[in-house]
């Protein structure tokens, strides 16, 4: 069954329910915008709060990182926000598959629609110009017919009248006999109008009227098919981010699962045990006998403790709680000075805290080789190609890093001792400077990091000296990811490599800040190209 057969008669209903049903399908669209509205709400409330409680300005340095208690909450709060990240996706996704494509939608059914409506109403006002046509062709015929009867009447009452002469008898014979024919060609012309309009009413009820309203009927279940599928999308969309959901709930319970309080008790040990022994037994003053101090036999005597390092405290009793606060406020206990070498702190926490220093001064010591080394091999490529820089620039940068380099030498020497009148163990990572020719000669590096040619060491001596481009006496080392070449280079100075626009290379080194690549060709031949010629991606 179809609109054009069953709906013949009813063209406004027709338009209402089409018109009443893209009113809906905006709704829809309109319902589904303010559901996205609130998921990014929503997610941008879950980001705030986890935001909020994010403990990681702490700094990764403090004693509470390493406890599982505080790392699954932090596991809990990082899943909150991936969380949050899949409520904006079901809002960006409600946006792009049912809104927009709705909207899209709508936008043609409307000009469909508009398009439809006008055809079936040029052909309505097409039928209704014919309609009127038959009218006035039909009253024309009917007036000349009266008109025609009426002269004939006439003509005849004429011949038989004895007194009319033959003129007046011919005359109006002659009116009759016109009349009569008119009235033919109206009656001729209203038939034919008759037959047209018979044939375009045909035409209008049974092909043109019926064609468009089976048009508008398609577009209508059309309209209602984009509907069931948006209504399908409204689920679909949320259910393609369950499974990251469920996901992200598991790392929630997996973070839980992972607190570990034994574990927590060991580190707060690890993190508060002084190295102290507990004092011994108090020694017995007999006032009686007149004497001071007596030692019982029974005393163990009091070892060093914290009584050693409270001072004048050291005659008190030690106690471990207090009554009231106040008893260990500054005033009645005031805190110890710090020191340079952590002698104000209890031997366990002093060896930790030098331990921590030595690798943090071990960190700033390589980071002031590689720099070293970075201006060295920049200074070698200006005197070799002045025209890309003037290598007398680079001096003040170069002594200010050897003096870097030599004061941190010093630090780290003086907390090794310290660290070994502590107890500890000094093996901190040491910086491994590399060898760089110059003029071809090798200088043997001593252990202290410095270049020793017999007299004095000078780490500066290190920084002067350009790159050696022999890599046939290194061991290759694999590469660390791949570049494309922007610009030709023609690699004219030593040490570096020649590439043309467009080259593939490989990878050895990264820039380490002056400007410079190590690269490999797939033959085996090394050198350095400027970082800024090529686009470099390295491995993950």
């Amino acid at each position: 069954m179809d609109w054009g057969t069953e709906l013949w008669d009813r063209c406004d209903a027709i338009e209402k329910h089409t018109q009443s049903g893209l009113e809906l399908a905006e709704k829809y669209v309109k319902f589904v915008k303010e559901r996205t509205e609130i998921e990014q709400s929503y997610a941008k409330q879950l980001r705030n709060l986890s935001k909020k409680f994010n403990l990681k300005r702490i700094g990764k340095d403090e004693p509470d990182c390493r406890f599982t208690s505080y790392q699954s909450f932090m596991d809990i709060l990082n899943e909150l926000n991936d969380y949050a990240g899949q409520r904006e996706l079901v809002a960006e996704n409600m946006l792009m598959n049912i809104c927009a494509e709705l909207t899209k939608n709508l936008q043609e059914l409307k000009q469909e629609r508009k398009s439809y409506l006008t055809e079936a109403k040029k052909a309505q006002q097409a039928l209704e110009s014919t309609n009127k046509q038959l009218e006035t062709s039909k009253k024309r015929f009917e007036r000349e017919w009266r008109e025609a009867e009426r002269t004939a009447q006439y003509a005849d009452k004429t011949d038989q009248d004895l007194n009319a002469t033959k003129a007046d008898v011919e005359k109006a014979k002659q009116q009759a006999h016109t009349r009569a024919h008119v009235a033919e060609e109206c009656k001729n012309d209203y038939a034919a109008q008759l037959q047209r309009f018979n044939k375009e009413q045909n035409q209008f009820y049974f092909n043109d009227m019926p064609l468009i309203f089976n048009k508008l009927q398609e577009l209508d279940e059309k309209r209602v098919r984009k509907l069931a599928q948006g209504y399908i999308l409204f689920a679909d969309t949320e259910k393609q981010v369950m499974p990251i959901i469920g996901k992200c709930l598991d790392g929630i319970i997996k973070a839980g699962t992972n607190v570990n309080e034994k574990n927590d008790s060991m580190i707060v040990i690890e993190q508060n045990k002084s190295g102290f022994e507990p004092p011994g037994d108090v020694e017995f003053e007999d006032f009686s006998q007149g004497i001071n101090r007596a030692s019982s036999d029974s005393s163990l005597g009091t070892p060093k403790g914290p009584m050693d390092l409270l001072g004048k405290n050291r005659g008190k009793n030690f106690w471990l709680f207090s009554k009231k606060t106040k008893k260990f406020t500054p005033e009645r206990l005031p805190p110890p000075v710090v020191t340079e070498d952590f002698t104000h702190l209890p031997p366990e926490q002093r060896r930790k805290k030098l331990q921590q220093k030595l690798e943090e001064i071990g960190r700033d010591l390589q980071k002031e080789v590689d720099s070293s080394e970075a201006l060295g091999k920049m200074k070698g490529v200006y005197e070799k190609n002045p025209q890309l820089g003037d290598p007398t620039s680079l001096l003040s940068q170069i002594n200010q890093t050897a003096q870097n380099v030599e004061r941190l030498r010093v630090e780290q020497s003086k907390y090794e001792t310290w660290l070994a009148e502590a107890g500890g163990r000094g093996d901190t990572p040491r910086y491994k400077p590399h060898t760089f020719n110059n003029n071809e000669a090798h200088e043997s590096p001593s252990p202290d990091g410095a270049h020793s040619d017999g007299g004095t060491p000078d780490v500066s001596n290190a920084i002067y000296s350009e790159f050696d481009d022999d890599f046939e006496d290194e061991e290759v080392a694999p590469p660390i990811g791949k570049c494309t070449a922007m610009y030709s280079f023609p690699g004219a100075s030593e040490g570096t490599i020649s590439m043309k626009e467009g080259e593939v290379l490989a990878v050895v080194e990264e820039d380490k800040g002056d400007g410079w690549t190590r690269v490999r060709r797939s033959n085996g031949n090394e050198g350095y190209i400027p970082t800024s010629y090529v686009t470099i991606s390295l491995n993950i």
